[in-house]
């Protein structure tokens, strides 16, 4: 049976589920944010600091794609969503490009020879990517849970209600908690990564060091997130489509669709197996499993608040409101055909780790950026 002939409730399912993928690569990719937060905290010279820069400016173009990726995949497959988020939330999202605009120019013109702001100025930019631009895509995927106020006319056009249009999600102090828990989980993705490719006992010695602090951290905002998450009413749908809200509706989630609560409990696990023996034995370990790790427990969440007859994206102005991926997603056609073009992701992320593998076949060293005068 082809993919044309499945339901469309069965394709809108198997779309979720890819954006939910797509969206946990992303978070996982964030480790180069994370990186550039540590420039200075790990560095102690400029020699140093250009290893580490040059380190995550291999990489920086695969984070941006994922983002574009994730972007993309919501803007074809729910088109109501993109519409009504990227269309009505705009100030928190062109927040967010302009960080990662920032981010793109500073690691081309960092050691520009005459750039007019200097060195110090694109480090600072790569450092606001690294922290306001992962604090603001945790804010903002948190009014997944929490809400957003818009509300949707006749013709299914979104009107967003508040002037601050996206930015009035910092007022809740709840949505912060994502958002912080991802800027340390970015953190440790980078400290995990400088040990992997660059030599150097110094640098190890300090990510060791970060990987302590900002473990504590992490543990504190993320139980803290899902606690909420699982403790809070939900936006549930009945079987009339009616939008209403259930109380522990998330947590009902994961227990009526057991395999999300094993992705879940097992993803945690692995990520705290790889940083608890990583500091047992004071060296990198098994960063494969926690990478696995991230995408699962990211994974779950996400696929959590989709599935299972929930509106992922709630209206906190008119409830009805609410989209649902039945609600917000494309035709038919355009989920079917769009279904075939993902049979191409596979070769495509195979690339990708081939084009991995090479990048990283070697640890960056002293000599190496010493004698590289095109570097980042």
């Amino acid at each position: 049976m082809g993919i044309e002939n499945l339901e469309l409730l069965t394709l809108q399912q198997i779309w979720w589920i890819i954006v939910s993928l797509l969206g946990a690569l992303f978070v996982l990719m964030m480790f180069i944010q994370g990186g550039q937060t540590l420039f200075n905290t790990l560095s102690s010279n400029e020699t140093e600091k250009s290893m580490l820069v040059n380190s995550m400016g291999r990489k920086w173009e695969l984070g941006f794609t994922t983002l574009v990726l994730f972007g993309g995949a919501l803007f074809a497959a729910f088109p109501l969503f993109y519409a009504t988020s990227f269309g009505g939330a705009y100030w928190v999202w062109m927040a967010i490009l302009f960080c990662f605009v920032l981010q793109a120019v500073s690691y081309e013109f960092r050691l520009k020879k005459n750039n007019f702001l200097g060195q110090k100025s694109y480090e600072m930019f790569l450092y606001i990517n690294g922290s306001v631009g992962v604090f603001l895509i945790g804010v903002a995927l948190s009014t997944l849970f929490s809400g957003s106020g818009f509300m949707l006319d006749d013709n299914n056009f979104s009107h967003w209600i508040s002037p601050y249009r996206g930015l009035e999600a910092l007022s809740n102090p709840f949505n912060f908690l994502l958002g912080f828990a991802l800027l340390f989980l970015a953190k440790l993705g980078g400290a995990f990564y400088f040990m992997s490719s660059v030599e150097s006992d110094e640098i190890t010695k300090k990510a060791l060091a970060s990987i302590k602090v900002n473990t504590i951290l992490f543990l504190l905002f993320f139980l803290a997130f899902l606690g909420w998450i699982l403790t809070k009413d939900g936006f549930a749908i009945d079987a009339n489509g009616v939008i209403f809200m259930q109380e522990y509706k998330y947590l009902r989630n994961f227990i009526e669709l057991p395999i999300l609560l094993v992705m879940l409990v097992v993803g945690v696990v692995m990520v705290l197996l790889t940083l608890s023996v990583t500091l047992k034995k004071e060296k990198m370990c098994c960063i494969k499993i926690g990478a696995f790790g991230v995408v699962f427990s990211v994974m779950s969440i996400l696929l959590s608040v989709g599935l299972n007859s929930t509106a992922f994206y709630p209206s906190t102005y008119d409830l009805q409101s609410s989209l649902t991926i039945m609600k917000s997603s494309g035709s038919h056609y355009t989920l079917s055909v769009m279904s075939y073009a993902a049979l191409m992701v596979p070769f495509v992320l195979a690339y990708i780790v081939y084009a991995w593998r090479s990048l990283d076949k070697s640890k960056i060293t002293q000599e190496e950026i010493n004698k590289d005068k095109h570097g980042y």
